[in-house]
C-alpha cells in the first residue's frame, strides 16, 4: 500500500497538515520507506522533513512549499513506480530520496529520462551521482568514507582487517571502498564476507573472523544488525576492535546493544552534542517530536536535504522549474547544515567533513586524535 501525506509549509500553529494546496505553493516529491523492514528510517526522514517545513513556514517567505510523501517500502520496483508518478506530475520541480542506494539508483533512471532533479539524503553508493546530471546527494560516499576509515585504522597500528557488510549494492561498495583504501595504505584484508540484512545469528561469521586473526573488524551495517553483531561478539568473548561506517551512527544502536557497543568506532558528520545554535535548534525540535529521543545522523541528513532543496527553489523564484532548480542545486556552496557545510562539486557530490566518533560511557563521543 502506498501512503501519501501532503504537508504544507503554511502549517498552522497547531501543526495541521493535509490542507488544500495553495495556488502559489511549490511542490516537491519525497520517496521513502514508510512501511516494511526499513520503515523506521523513512518515518524519521518524514519527521525531519516536517520540521524543516515548519521552520520554513515561520520564516515568512513569499511562497509556500508542499512535499508529497510516497512509500517505496525500500523496494526498487515500487521506487520506479513512484518516480514515474512524480515525473508525470509536472507541478513537482524536485524530488528527495530514496533511502537505500539500490532504490535511489533504480528511481534515478526515471528521473534521468524525465529531467527531474533528485537529491538523496543517504544513497552512498559511488555510482549513484554518476547516473546523470540530475542526481545529487548530501552524504559522503563509500569511496570517500572507506579510504578515510582505512587511514584512521592503520594510523592506530592496525595492519590486518576482517571486513563484513550487508549483501546489498551499498554493502558491496562498503567492502570495495574500504579494501582499496587498506591496500593503498599498506594494510591487508585477511577476511571479507557479506551477510543478509536482518541476520539473527552472527556466530558462524564471528567464528570465521576469529580464525582469520585480524587486528580489527570493519563493518558495513545499520544499527539493528550492528547491535546484534556487537552483542554476539560480547557473548562469545571476542575482543577484536570494531570500526564501522556512518550508517551505524544511531542512538538506537547503543540502546539495543547496551554495554556491547562500548568501544565501537565509526565516522559521522553529525554530532547532536555540537553546541552550534542551529544544530541545537534541530535537536530540540526533534526531541519534542520523539519523546525526548536524540536524533541520529540519518534524520539530520534528511533535514539538511530538504533545506538544501528548498534553498534551491527559493533561488529559482519567481517561477521555479525542474531545470532552474537543478541549476540552483548545482550552485550550492557552503550550505550551513546540521551535518556541516555542504558544497556540491562539479560531479554533484557533496564535499563533507567526517568526524571520528567512539562509543564511551553509553554515548557517542568525538575522538580527539
Amino acid at each position: 500500500m502506498t501512503l501519501r501525506l501532503a504537508a504544507l509549509a503554511a502549517l498552522t500553529a497547531a501543526g495541521l497538515a493535509g490542507s488544500a494546496l495553495a495556488a502559489d505553493a511549490v511542490k516537491l516529491g519525497y520517496q521513502l520507506p514508510l512501511t516494511g523492514d526499513t520503515a523506521q528510517y523513512g518515518q524519521d526522514f518524514r519527521k525531519a522533513a516536517e520540521i524543516a517545513l515548519e521552520e520554513f513556514a515561520k520564516a515568512g517567505k513569499p511562497f509556500k512549499v508542499e512535499i508529497v510523501f510516497e512509500d517505496s517500502r525500500s523496494d526498487a520496483k515500487e521506487g520506479v513506480n513512484i518516480a514515474r508518478k512524480f515525473a508525470d506530475d509536472k507541478a513537482i520541480v524536485g524530488v528527495l530520496g530514496d533511502f537505500t542506494s539500490t532504490v535511489s539508483m533504480a528511481a534515478a533512471q526515471v528521473y534521468k529520462e524525465a529531467g527531474v532533479p533528485q537529491l538523496s539524503q543517504t544513497a552512498s553508493h559511488p555510482d549513484y551521482a554518476k547516473i546523470s546530471q540530475w542526481q545529487f546527494r548530501n552524504i559522503a560516499t563509500q569511496a570517500q568514507e572507506g579510504p578515510y576509515n582505512a587511514k584512521w585504522m592503520l594510523s592506530k597500528g592496525i595492519k590486518t582487517v576482517a571486513v563484513i557488510a550487508e549483501q546489498t549494492d551499498w554493502g558491496q561498495s562498503v567492502v570495495s571502498g574500504f579494501t582499496e583504501g587498506v591496500k593503498a595504505n599498506g594494510g591487508t584484508v585477511v577476511f571479507s564476507e557479506n551477510f543478509n540484512r536482518g541476520l539473527k545469528d552472527f556466530r558462524s561469521l564471528i567464528s570465521k573472523i576469529e580464525r582469520a586473526k585480524p587486528d580489527a573488524i570493519y563493518t558495513g551495517f545499520f544499527y539493528e544488525d550492528g547491535a546484534q553483531f556487537l552483542k554476539q561478539l560480547q557473548q562469545l568473548g571476542v575482543k577484536i576492535p570494531v570500526y564501522s561506517t556512518s550508517a551505524a551512527y544511531s542512538p538506537k544502536l547503543i540502546e539495543l546493544a547496551g554495554e556491547a557497543a562500548e568501544g565501537l568506532r565509526l565516522t559521522s558528520n553529525f554530532l547532536p552534542t555540537d553546541p552550534t545554535p542551529h544544530v541545537q535548534q534541530f535537536v530540540d525540535a526533534w526531541k519534542k517530536r520523539s519523546d525526548g529521543a536524540t536524533p541520529g545522523q540519518f534524520p539530520a541528513q534528511a533535514y539538511d536535504a530538504v533545506r538544501i532543496m528548498i534553498a534551491a527553489v527559493e533561488r529559482a523564484q519567481p517561477n521555479p522549474t525542474r531545470e532552474t532548480v537543478r541549476a540552483e542545486l548545482a550552485k550550492t556552496k557552503d550550505f550551513p547544515g546540521v551535518t556541516g557545510k555542504t558544497t556540491f562539486g562539479p560531479d554533484r557530490e557533496a564535499e563533507k567533513e567526517l568526524v571520528k566518533v567512539e562509543v564511551k560511557g553509553g554515548q557517542f563521543a568525538p575522538v580527539k586524535e
